[in-house]
């Protein structure tokens, strides 16, 4: 049936969407303040946060269902609430989240490592906030790789597979993503549908990886060059305020 196909489809892509949003806020966040951040414990939350792209996703997967389940820490609370998230599409979004994050974080971070801080202090000096700085300097300079990692994590929460399962399970209609489905038709013996659905997700996967490669060409650096160092826009509003005052 055609919505043997479709079905993990939608449930794939909406919960890829969410997770490259979510992915996208959280990875600039923290990249932004390690970056900048030089405390002792950098190391360590460092470790905390690239650490599950080193672990099994099983094991990642477990480690949410210990957290998230009727007796975790996070779990039990919004039990007592009538809220539960195991086995829901909320857990194949958290566990894709928990999942590419690390990418997320990591390709950003290094990208506004490469920032030259000497840009960011002259924005400051003319009268532009935190905020501004981070939207109309950082991010323009450091926009290819800020671009690169949220394809990674897009392309790496939509091959999610472990985690999801752990968490999630398989539940036709509700947390069944591609990967997952794919698994069980081949125990099935339905080839037919594993074979579909795996043209689905290398399309899927190609085109990410060709977006990619795009980025890496010389003219999508261009945002970096000396010649783009402080925005227009920041000079002309500033300069609008040194003639009124």
């Amino acid at each position: 049936m055609i919505s043997d196909y479709l079905s993990p489809l939608w449930i794939s892509l909406k919960t890829v969407l969410l997770t490259t949003v979510i992915t996208f806020i959280l990875g600039i966040a923290a990249a932004r303040w390690m970056s900048r951040y030089t405390g002792k414990l950098k190391p360590f939350i460092d470790g905390a946060f690239i650490l599950p792209l080193v672990l099994p996703p099983t094991v990642v997967g477990f480690g949410l269902l210990l957290l998230l389940g009727k007796h975790g820490w996070i779990g039990h609370p919004l039990s007592l609430i009538g809220t539960t998230i195991v086995f829901s599409w909320p857990a194949t979004v958290i566990s894709a989240a928990v999942m590419a994050f690390p990418l997320m974080y990591m390709t950003t971070r290094g990208a506004f490592e490469q920032v030259d801080t000497n840009v960011e202090d002259a924005a400051r000096t003319l009268g532009a906030s935190e905020w501004r700085v981070l939207y109309s300097v950082t991010l323009p300079m450091a926009w290819p790789g800020v671009a690169a990692g949220t394809i990674l994590s897009f392309a790496r929460s939509l091959g999610e597979f472990g985690a999801t399962l752990m968490l999630a399970g398989n539940i036709p209609g509700k947390t069944t993503t591609i990967p997952v489905a794919i698994y069980f038709a081949i125990q099935a013996g339905d080839m037919k549908q594993a074979v579909y659905l795996m043209a689905i997700v290398l399309c899927i996967a190609f085109v990410s990886l060709a977006a990619l490669a795009y980025l890496k060409k010389p003219k999508a650096r261009m945002r970096s060059l000396p010649g783009n160092l402080v925005p227009n826009d920041l000079l002309y509003t500033t300069g609008k305020k040194d003639k009124t005052a």
